[in-house]
């Protein structure tokens, strides 16, 4: 077998076995947008409902702590804080309720703010029940957030095909 057929032959093996090409991240985003499905009116994912909720028991707790006397490091906290908190929550449980896009990625901003603070929390944690406080703020909070990551794109869907 002379030197030229070698190479050919080499050529042609690698060029039969050589992976088939992956496709680049632009590819991968349009093939999942592509498979994105809207919302079905009516439709409530289990993370918005689970989000509205939350937001909602945030509003109610906070106003109930503080007319419950409940002292944040000793002091009472301000009525108006407690009161714009309470607000936010509340349009934020609302309008998550109503798969307002708005709602769901504010609540998913304090989300990741939240993520972050129990996070480098962990790090100073003094005794087991911090520790463990952290751990499920983390897990539940970090489940939460990524589910309503689909559920941003759904409801999306919509205006990115131009309906």
């Amino acid at each position: 077998m002379g030197r030229r057929s070698r190479k050919q032959s080499l050529a042609e093996a690698s060029a039969q076995s050589a992976p088939k090409k992956r496709p680049s991240g632009a590819e991968r985003d349009e093939i999942a947008r592509a498979e994105l499905k809207p919302l079905a009116p009516g439709e409530r994912p289990l993370a918005v409902q689970l989000a509205s909720g939350l937001a909602a028991l945030l509003a109610l707790a906070n106003v109930a702590f503080y007319f419950g006397g409940v002292e944040v490091q000793g002091q009472k906290p301000a009525l108006l804080g407690v009161l714009a908190f309470a607000a936010v929550m509340a349009l934020a449980a609302w309008g998550m309720w109503n798969l307002r896009y708005w709602a769901l990625l504010g609540f998913q901003a304090l989300l990741a703010m939240t993520l972050v603070i129990s996070g480098l929390s962990l790090m100073v944690a003094g005794n087991l029940l911090a520790v463990v406080l952290c751990v499920a703020i983390l897990l539940g909070g970090g489940w939460l957030f990524w589910k309503l990551i689909r559920v941003l794109g759904r409801v999306k869907v919509p205006a990115l095909r131009g309906d």
